[in-house]
C-alpha cells in the first residue's frame, strides 16, 4: 500500500467501526484526508480493533513520522550536565520516555484535532494508547490524581513509553497548593522512570497551555524539581525540557543557564 491507500483503508474502517459519521464525504486533498482521519482517531472510543487495522495504522503513523523528521536525543547538546532544552514537535523526539500533560480521565483528548499535547501524543502514538490508558484507569477504579503519573508503552511514537501525568488547572489566582502538585508530577515522573530504567526522559510544560499555569513559574518549578531529584538522588537520568513556543525556549534557557 502507497501512504495514501492507507490513509483511504484506515478512513473506511473507522467509518464501518462509526457507521454515524459515514455519510461524511472523503475529501480529495490529502491534507483534508489528513484531518478527517486525525478526527476521527480523536473521537474513537478505547475499544478492541483488528490485527489488520493496527497493522495498516502502524506502519501508516510512523511513517508520517519518519517524514515529520525524528529527533535523536543522542543529537543534542546539553545546556548544562544531565539537562537539554529542545525546540520541537515532542512526538517526533526519540528517547526513553516522553511526558504526557494528561486529563483526569486519562484516556487523552476527545476534540478532533485540538492543539494539546495530549491530542497529538494519543494521535500519532495509535489507537493503542487509549486503550492501554483505558485498562489502567479500569484497574483503578477511579481518576487519576493530580501529581500522580503513570506508564505506558509508547506503542508507534519514536520513544518507547509515554508518562501520562495530570497537572493542576488554574483557574485564578496561582496557590501554593497548585505549584505543590506541579512539583510532584515532575517528581512523581522521574521517580516512576527510574523505577522502570529509564534513562532520558523529555517533560512538555505541563499545565501551561489548557490548564492556565503560568509560563515563568511554572518552568522554575520545573528546573528546580529536576535539579533537586538529581542532586538527592544521584540519578544519572538525563532530562529533555521540550518547548514548543519561542517565549518558552527563551524562559528555559535563561533559568537553565542563570547559574553556570
Amino acid at each position: 500500500m502507497t501512504q495514501s491507500e492507507r490513509r483511504l483503508f484506515l478512513i473506511q474502517a473507522l467509518f464501518r467501526e462509526m457507521p454515524e459519521y459515514s455519510s461524511i464525504n472523503i475529501p480529495t486533498s490529502e491534507q483534508e484526508q489528513k484531518i478527517l482521519l486525525r478526527s476521527l482517531l480523536n473521537i474513537r472510543m478505547p475499544r478492541p480493533v483488528s490485527q489488520e487495522f493496527l497493522a495498516v495504522q502502524d506502519v501508516y503513523l510512523q511513517t508520517e513520522t519518519a517524514q515529520k523528521g525524528i529527533t535523536d536525543v543522542s543529537s543534542l547538546t546539553p545546556i548544562r550536565k544531565g539537562i537539554y532544552l529542545w525546540q520541537g514537535d515532542i512526538t517526533t523526539l526519540r528517547c526513553d520516555a516522553i511526558v504526557n500533560a494528561a486529563n483526569s480521565r486519562m484516556l487523552g483528548c476527545f476534540v478532533p484535532c485540538h492543539g494539546c499535547i495530549d491530542n497529538a501524543i494519543h494521535t500519532f502514538a495509535g489507537v493503542q494508547l487509549r486503550l492501554a490508558c483505558a485498562e489502567l484507569m479500569e484497574r483503578q477504579g477511579r481518576e487519576e490524581e493530580t501529581g500522580k503519573a503513570k506508564i505506558t508503552p509508547a506503542f508507534n511514537l519514536p520513544c518507547q513509553y509515554v508518562l501520562h501525568t495530570v497537572g493542576p488547572i488554574v483557574y485564578g489566582r496561582l496557590t501554593r497548593r497548585e505549584e505543590q502538585q506541579l512539583a510532584s508530577c515532575y517528581r512523581a515522573c522521574l521517580e516512576l522512570a527510574g523505577q522502570n530504567g529509564i534513562k532520558t526522559i523529555a517533560f512538555c510544560c505541563i499545565s501551561t497551555g489548557e490548564f492556565h499555569f503560568p509560563p515563568n513559574r511554572a518552568a522554575e518549578i520545573a528546573v528546580q524539581t529536576v535539579k533537586n531529584y538529581q542532586l538527592n538522588t544521584h540519578n544519572k537520568i538525563e532530562v529533555i525540557f521540550n518547548v514548543f513556543k519561542k517565549t518558552d525556549y527563551t524562559i528555559y534557557r535563561k533559568l537553565l543557564r542563570a547559574d553556570l
